[in-house]
């Protein structure tokens, strides 16, 4: 009986039934590589394939901002002035906040309709504490803010442990805390606040030293570009694709000259806003929370899928319930810089028109309806999107139902390109 001695490898050796396609295999590049080597051509390749994929990101919102500055520049040369961009980014601040929250709470694919009336209420106490019973108002912004994130908690403890819908959950919140913030307030209905206490300072406070401003947009610069750079070569020392050094310094660039741009109008005017370094910071400390620790990745593990991620071992509860105590938390952050804005703590706080901007701000800036994805970022993205929409219309003395229809069509529009994109990257086999 003869052996074929080639149908079996050597001890130690793999056998390899399509050489050909084990060397494709091997050569295969990532299309994100190639941008290196075609330049423009490159970039161009790497959007379209992008665009295919449906992996937009915040494209769509950035080019929404873009048109939205030409069209009321082009109709008002005021909208660009550095008043008006000092007045949009700390009135954004309140609302902003808020939204950060609901991000968190969109990543998990659910959605929390208490945070306009916990914003309001968390006012309400620290209006309470510091001017009727006499706190210091750091203590009262302190318990205000813990008030609000233990409400937070308790709708997450009625929604990861007795399993009642989160939707209704916090519409019932919405509706006791807007009678506690009514209870709270009394008869009079208003708490005035010291304008220039801690609380009214949030928002009205400058840092009038130019150094500041440019100070900030070098820091900002300087840690995105080392980060970037950090990151990179950690993804070269461990085998996998990393940005060529070009892409990098383009957008450190981009970065850079958007940073001192901002610097140069704020001088213009009073200095550094207060409120908008405060959200900036919230915004790197969330990101980072998200992005590079093990319970951000739970976040998203959830967003993607709960029974997958029960089996691998997540306190799905846990998470849960810190999530909507986050949500909780930021609707009371929120909710103290909107009471600086007007220098008190009313029956109006929280209602109106809140609720429906803070949800579609982090719509609108990218964070995806449908869980799993989305960043703290696009909080920042969608309020400016809203803001500049309202302060444009406003420009323009454009009467208040409009500005509602606007803003729903921009919202209608980002939910629209949410699907098609969550459609596209099944399509792709990505979802």
């Amino acid at each position: 009986m003869s052996i074929d001695k080639t149908s079996t490898p050597a001890a130690g050796e793999t056998a390899v039934e399509n050489p050909e396609a084990a060397a494709a295999a091997v050569t295969a590049v990532d299309p994100r590589l190639l941008v290196r080597e075609q330049g423009l051509a490159g970039y161009l390749g790497e959007f379209k394939r992008k665009m295919k994929a449906g992996e937009l990101g915040s494209i769509p919102v950035v080019i929404g901002l873009i048109v939205i500055c030409v069209v009321f520049q082009s109709l008002n040369s005021a909208f660009l002035s550095a008043q008006n961009i000092s007045d949009i980014t700390v009135t954004m601040v309140g609302t902003g906040m808020i939204s950060v929250g609901i991000v968190f709470v969109l990543l998990l694919g659910e959605i929390d309709l208490s945070v306009g009336s916990v914003s309001g209420a968390s006012s309400a106490i620290a209006a309470v504490l510091a001017v009727n019973q006499g706190w210091p108002e750091w203590a009262a912004v302190l318990f205000a803010v813990v008030a609000g994130a233990a409400i937070g908690a308790a709708h997450g403890f009625f929604f990861a442990v007795l399993g009642a819908p989160a939707f209704a959950v916090t519409l019932a919140g919405l509706l006791f805390w807007l009678g506690f913030m009514l209870q709270t307030l009394g008869e009079n209905g208003t708490i005035n606040l010291d304008s220039e206490g801690f609380i009214g300072k949030l928002t009205t406070y400058f840092f009038t030293d130019v150094a500041a401003a440019y100070g900030l947009a070098a820091v900002v610069t300087a840690v995105f570009f080392i980060t970037s750079f950090l990151g990179n070569r950690r993804r070269e020392a461990a085998g996998v694709p990393s940005r060529p050094m070009s892409d990098t310094l383009l957008r450190t660039g981009l970065l850079a000259v958007v940073s001192f741009a901002a610097a140069f109008m704020y001088n213009e005017y009073k200095g550094l806003p207060l409120a908008t370094v405060i959200f900036l910071v919230f915004l790197v400390g969330t990101d980072f929370v998200l992005r590079r620790t093990s319970y951000g990745r739970k976040v998203f593990a959830l967003g993607g899928s709960v029974e997958a991620s029960r089996r691998a071992g997540i306190n799905v509860t846990a998470v849960r319930i810190s999530v909507f105590a986050i949500s909780g938390g930021f609707a009371a952050i929120g909710g103290l810089f909107l009471a600086s804005k007007i220098a008190s703590a009313n029956q109006s706080a929280g209602t109106g028109d809140l609720l429906m901007n803070a949800i579609a701000a982090a719509v609108i800036g990218g964070t995806s309806l449908f869980g799993g994805r989305g960043r703290t970022w696009n909080a920042l993205l969608g309020v400016l999107v809203i803001v500049s929409i309202q302060y444009g219309l406003q420009l323009e003395s454009i009467a208040e139902p409009v500005k509602y229809m606007i803003t729903a069509g921009v919202l209608l529009t980002t939910v629209v390109i949410d699907s098609i994109t969550r459609k596209t990257q099944k399509t792709a086999g990505r979802a």
